[in-house]
């Protein structure tokens, strides 16, 4: 398995811009597909991003398309979460996640090869 270190968290105004950042190490980094997911408090656990081996295709939740975007720099085994025009119910801890399968990131299905990082808060304010 691969070990995922998610950073950038914290607080922002509504309107607002944060980047979280997923640190990656002891597996090949490119051989793993790469998502975010988000919680918020008394919520269940939701999609939000995914992106393949090599960055060229992405996949978001229909409702983030256009203020959300995920990248991957496979030289620096980091993937990306661009986050802009942040609501406060985009308010939640969000997860970074690996998987040699891209399916298995998009439908947040947990498999033994699969990692999922420890979670980033979050905190849009109105």
């Amino acid at each position: 398995q691969v070990q995922l270190v998610e950073s950038g968290g914290g607080l922002v105004q509504a309107g607002g811009s944060l980047r979280l950042s997923c640190a990656a190490s002891g597996r090949t980094f490119s051989s793993y597909a790469m998502g975010w997911f988000r919680q918020a408090p008394g919520k269940e656990r939701n999609f939000v991003a995914a992106v393949n081996l090599n960055g060229g295709t992405a996949y978001y939740a229909n409702s983030l398309k256009g203020r959300f975007n995920i990248s991957r720099d496979n030289a620096k085994d980091t993937v990306y979460l661009q986050m802009n025009s942040l609501k406060p119910e985009d308010t939640a801890v969000y997860y970074c996640a690996a998987d040699p399968f891209l399916e298995n990131i998009i439908t947040m299905t947990r498999t033994p090869r699969g990692s999922w990082g420890q979670g980033s808060q979050v905190t849009v304010s109105s």
